[in-house]
């Protein structure tokens, strides 16, 4: 490459030959671009009959109280990125009980997996992405403050979970 010229990379839409979607393509070297969802890993953590969340300081939905989650990292497993979101967000230490649900969420390219979780101690605190944290019955959930319709679901299905025994993994309620 001389000076002055910079790598272009993938940047003319096309479907590669043998594919039947249209991606980004390099059009000098052939590179092809898969951009795929983003998985989502986070947790509804329970000590006793409390469920920990977390107000957002960041965007979107700034001031608004979420469950600890965020992106899973490259070379992560999905429970250990569980984990690892509880502590950021929340100094929380959490042991994973199973998988609560898996949502799709096309229209923002992503899957989250959000896991059952049992609180180890109540020493929490806000992390870097959190405003405030706290550990809330079920009629103290802030239901009008919530971040995101999932949120919603996770802690309605953790709920039905608790109260029937019935573990096996949700998915998106109909219509959402």
């Amino acid at each position: 490459m001389s000076e002055g010229s910079a790598a272009r990379g993938p940047s003319v839409r096309g479907v590669p030959e043998g594919d039947n979607r249209e991606r980004m393509i390099c059009a000098e070297c052939g590179y092809i671009l898969y951009d795929n969802p983003k998985i989502i890993v986070g947790s509804v953590a329970r000590l006793d009959d409390r469920i920990l969340l977390v107000r957002r300081s960041i965007e979107p939905r700034l001031g608004f109280w979420s469950l600890p989650a965020g992106f899973l990292e490259l070379n992560e497993s999905s429970n250990a990125g569980a984990e690892r979101e509880a502590w950021e967000e929340a100094q929380a230490r959490i042991e994973i009980e199973g998988l609560l649900a898996i949502y799709d969420i096309p229209r923002i390219s992503q899957v989250q997996l959000i896991y059952r979780a049992r609180l180890l101690d109540d020493n929490i605190a806000p992390g870097p992405e959190s405003l405030e944290v706290g550990l809330f019955r079920w009629s103290e959930i802030p239901w009008e403050e919530l971040s995101f319709p999932s949120v919603r679901w996770a802690l309605q299905h953790e709920r039905e979970a608790q109260t029937t025994r019935d573990f096996t993994t949700r998915l998106n309620p109909p219509g959402a």
